[in-house]
């Protein structure tokens, strides 16, 4: 677990022999630059700066430092784990809204982030939000996901068109896709792996759908031209249509829950 950014970057449970996480051999580890993979938090807003004014997509926490709040072993054997980041001027000027915004890991036989996003201002606000998972697979051709048959997406390679999911999601060509009314778990099948991950939600009722595949993985500096085929990004968001309105004062949490069999 990194504490620039709060993300954790890798997690293996006892039972398997390969990380569940996919992390780039190209990936940046320096400051102002996001860590390409792991499970980055994209927050307050996914994808582009929604006021347009220029700022970095997917917000301006997964490429500052956290602080570490609280460390505890649980009866059940397992680790928590706490960071936090809030407001402050640098932030404000970017954001004008005071928060304070904790993340937490829970590791052990399954492997849960909660994403916890308090409004300290005096005044409402809107956000969005992802667990930015990356997946490690063990050929992105033979990947499909169970759970997302017959739901509604926005295919965001198509000019944002909405359409219905038709049997299970495979992976053909690059793909970039915000499912939406998620109501039940999604399950990861790798058959050259052997194993499934599925993915257990609350507080989200969108998942984003990523794969760069050929063309834009040549053109990224922090990704190796080959990774798509070995990576699957399953994303727990509230994103698209899937928004959070924060009363001043309120707490709302978003967490996913993975578990490898």
């Amino acid at each position: 677990i990194s504490t620039y950014a709060g993300q954790i970057l890798s997690y293996r449970p006892v039972s398997q022999n390969s990380d569940m996480l996919f992390l780039s051999e190209a990936a940046y580890f320096r400051d102002g630059k996001a860590i390409k993979g792991g499970s980055p938090v994209c927050w307050p807003w996914f994808g582009a700066d929604p006021e347009n004014k220029g700022r970095a997509a997917h917000g301006f926490v997964r490429n500052r430092q956290w602080r570490v709040t609280d460390t505890q072993t649980l009866d059940d054997g397992s680790t928590r784990i706490v960071l936090a980041i809030d407001s402050n001027d640098e932030i404000l000027a970017i954001w004008p809204h005071a928060f304070e915004l904790s993340i937490q890991f829970t590791l052990g036989t399954s492997l849960e982030i909660s994403l916890a996003t308090t409004n300290r201002d005096s005044q409402p606000v809107e956000i969005t939000q992802a667990l930015h998972t990356y997946f490690k697979v063990g050929d992105i051709s033979k990947t499909q996901l169970l759970g997302l048959e017959g739901k509604s997406y926005i295919d965001t390679l198509d000019n944002n068109q909405t359409k219905t999911q038709q049997g299970l999601v495979e992976f053909v060509a690059e793909t970039d896709r915000i499912y939406t009314d998620i109501d039940s778990d999604i399950i990861l099948n790798d058959p050259v792996l052997e194993r499934n991950i599925k993915i257990a939600s609350t507080g989200s009722k969108s998942a984003v759908v990523w794969n760069p595949w050929v063309e834009k993985s040549a053109s990224m500096d922090d990704f190796l031209d080959e990774e798509y085929k070995i990576m699957l990004c399953v994303e727990t968001t509230n994103a698209g249509p899937d928004t959070v309105d924060l009363a001043s004062g309120d707490t709302y949490v978003l967490k996913a829950r993975y578990t490898v069999s």
